[in-house]
């Protein structure tokens, strides 16, 4: 490999949320952690270059882009995804999670119905109910190691409800499903039928596991490109997260309007000046990087996976399909909800993510981040390991 993703670089005393805010996160402080979506390791050099460059300059001011930022993202989209994106369907904003929101608080009323799939990314949960709107749940359901979809679940709650909105997270997070054509296609033609609008968080689509396809759900049919809201940003790619950048395309001029005036009700307007310039960098520079990079990750699956096997087989892998972020079972060891976070956070020394905070779906699962070198996987499952050696 050209770029060297088994260096450990010490974050502490960096500011680093995932490092550095242990005890005021309610863990203590020598827990290891792999819970935040961020990576333990250095982005692609031409970014920080371009940063560097930008740095020396000496003057931070307001910046917008020009023409090469949209070709380079138009680039990429077509390359990867064989999406042909247009320009005037761009609107940048600083992060999905602040898309969402404007989507959320553009596009429906208080009191309107906004539906997920729990276990989610707990983001979704929070931005429909701190905006009063009603939630609805349409539970992924877990049948021999996998999660799928309850589409008649799906139907009934649209209807039962009148929901406007749907979040779609593709690749899903936590559980790691990469959704397949059919079965986003039957979940695009219900809200086409019930004229439900969708917002598709797909900022995991880079990070896809052999034997599987990221499709953009806005590209499958012109009818989801007209009722779509399509997430996506340099972030989790390549380590961007701090720089707040995402880049959100609508197909459909109404729709973008109205997202365009919710966001300056809230008072924003160009970006971060080094976000802008690093997601440039990234999409044009950052290809091969990112190819080692999933390699590696993937051999931190298998590692995970064999590990489990082998030495906690009581705790099961549940097989992602994409991101770096697996989601274990922990339900065969016994333990309560407050039983099973002691044993991970005061006996194992681990900061992970309780599966509870993606819904009550997620009771006795735990959120793993593998983006972090070998060695820091190694005594993480190590440290799990001796710690379930204790119990009864």
């Amino acid at each position: 490999m050209a770029f060297d993703f088994n260096l450990i670089v010490n974050r502490r005393n960096t500011n680093s949320l995932k490092y550095d805010f242990a005890v005021e996160r309610g863990k203590t402080a020598d827990v290891l952690p792999l819970w935040v979506a961020d990576m333990d390791f250095p982005t692609v050099p031409e970014i920080t270059q371009a940063l560097v460059k930008a740095s020396r300059h000496g003057i931070f001011g307001y910046t917008e882009v020009k023409e090469e930022y949209f070709n380079v993202l138009r680039n990429w989209f077509f390359v990867h995804y064989h999406w042909n994106i247009q320009r005037k369907w761009l609107v940048k904003t600083p992060g999905v999670v602040f898309a969402i929101a404007m989507a959320i608080r553009a596009l429906t009323d208080k009191g309107d119905a906004v539906l997920i799939q729990r276990p989610v990314y707990y983001p979704f949960s929070e931005t429909i109910i701190s905006n009063e709107r009603l939630l609805v749940n349409n539970p992924l359901v877990y049948k021999d190691g996998k999660y799928q979809i309850d589409f008649e679940d799906f139907e009934d709650k649209i209807i039962k409800h009148r929901v406007k909105l749907f979040l779609l997270c593709n690749p899903h997070n936590p559980v790691g499903r990469v959704w397949a054509k059919e079965e986003l296609t039957r979940l695009g033609d219900i809200c086409v039928k019930h004229d439900v609008i969708i917002v598709s968080d797909e900022i995991h689509a880079d990070f896809i596991y052999p034997g599987h396809e990221h499709l953009v759900f806005a590209n499958l049919k012109s009818e989801y490109l007209e009722r779509t809201i399509t997430c996506t940003a340099p972030s989790k790619s390549f380590n961007l997260a701090g720089l707040q950048v995402s880049n959100v395309f609508i197909g459909n001029p109404g729709l973008k309007s109205a997202f365009k005036a919710e966001i300056i009700k809230a008072g924003y307007s160009q970006l971060n000046t080094m976000g802008l310039i690093a997601c440039q960098a990234a999409y044009e520079f950052g290809d091969e990087w990112l190819k080692e990079l999933k390699e590696y990750l993937f051999q931190n699956l298998n590692y995970v996976k064999d590990y489990l096997e082998k030495h906690i087989p009581s705790v099961k892998l549940t097989e992602p399909e994409g991101t770096y972020l697996v989601w274990i079972d922990f339900r065969g060891l016994g333990l309560s909800e407050k039983e099973l976070e002691d044993l991970i956070v005061n006996k194992a020394k681990l900061w992970l993510d309780a599966g509870t905070i993606f819904g009550p779906e997620g009771l006795g699962f735990q959120r793993i981040n593998i983006a972090c070198p070998r060695d820091t996987l190694a005594l993480a499952l190590k440290q799990l390991e001796k710690a379930i050696s204790t119990l009864p």
